[in-house]
């Protein structure tokens, strides 16, 4: 009966991440229009917009390979598990051992690979753009993805994030170190995601777009793929700044009910606050120049690296 229970819980997890990566992503939208004076969608548009998607008809280039059907299935698959590893009501869940920073910063770089592979396959020139884009921005922000796990690491003494989230939730104090890694998991984030200053996801300008320009050929159920998986990786980035840095109101795996019910509204507040962040910080800064991007995450590796070096000067740094 524990089997089935852990088995239960880790499976609601999965679809409560499945379940609010789109109205995450409809807040920041509804946030960003307040802002702007504007009325804007209602909070629940991408759910309509994915059901639309789903029910149109597949268009797929003459020269598409099988690399560019699958690969929206594979990128979604992949980012839902990456983002269902990660603790959001409750650590120490029955697929809490695998729920590893590193392993997740693999399963995002498989899922960008695939994006990058499928952008190129149909040979479009905005394809190659976004992809050689893509991999750009990926060049940087995987090692400074890696140095704020050793970074972490180094602190909590484990890289498996319920592990962490346990450390944070007995830890008091400050340290220089873990707001360094914390500003370069910010940065990270951004960019990860395509937001504003690194990409506008609310724009198709050829001059600045890299993540749309290689899903302009998708269409139908395989662009609700992507924009579902996009949706998740948002969330996934949300959810990991708020077990890592924000633990607070986690649920243990043996919890009973009544925690597991303040761990879920815990859990909601930070998205809540999360998506109202991102808005507030979209709305009130410029988009920067592609070619600015890598001294932006350039930036996020020196904070890393400097976090790791803290460490290594004095562990109480």
């Amino acid at each position: 009966m524990a089997v089935i229970r852990d088995l239960l819980v880790q499976g609601v997890q999965m679809l409560l991440v499945l379940a609010l990566a789109p109205l995450l992503t409809g807040v920041v939208r509804k946030v960003k229009a307040r802002l702007n004076r504007r009325r804007g969608a209602s909070v629940i548009q991408p759910y309509r917009d994915l059901r639309r998607l789903l029910g149109k008809e597949v268009v797929l280039a003459e020269n598409a390979s099988w690399l560019f059907r699958v690969a929206p299935y594979l990128i979604f698959a992949v980012t839902w598990v990456a983002a269902a590893l990660i603790p959001t009501f409750a650590t120490s869940l029955i697929f809490s051992w695998s729920g590893d920073l590193i392993a997740i910063t693999a399963l995002l770089g498989s899922a960008r690979f695939l994006l990058a592979l499928a952008g190129l396959d149909i040979g479009t020139s905005f394809g190659g753009i976004g992809a050689s884009r893509e991999v750009m921005i990926a060049s940087l922000a995987e090692p400074a993805m890696l140095m704020i796990a050793v970074t972490l690491a180094l602190i909590a003494g484990s890289t498996q994030l319920s592990t962490i989230a346990g450390f944070m939730q007995s830890f008091a104090g400050l340290r220089v170190s873990l707001a360094l890694a914390l500003f370069a998991f910010i940065i990270v984030a951004v960019a990860e995601n395509g937001r504003i200053p690194v990409d506008n996801p609310a724009t198709h300008l050829e001059l600045t777009m890299v993540h749309e320009a290689m899903v302009l050929e998708y269409s139908g159920r395989h662009l609700a793929m992507i924009e579902l998986a996009s949706a998740l990786k948002l969330l996934l980035y949300v959810s990991a700044i708020a077990c890592l840095f924000l633990p607070w109101g986690l649920a243990s795996g043996e919890a009973g009910i009544g925690a597991y019910a303040i761990g879920g509204a815990s859990y909601a507040c930070k998205l809540a606050l999360g998506a109202v962040a991102l808005g507030v910080f979209e709305t009130s800064i410029a988009k920067m120049r592609v070619f600015r991007v890598p001294n932006f995450l350039g930036a996020a590796l020196m904070l890393g690296f400097l976090g790791v070096l803290l460490l290594f000067v004095s562990r109480g740094m």
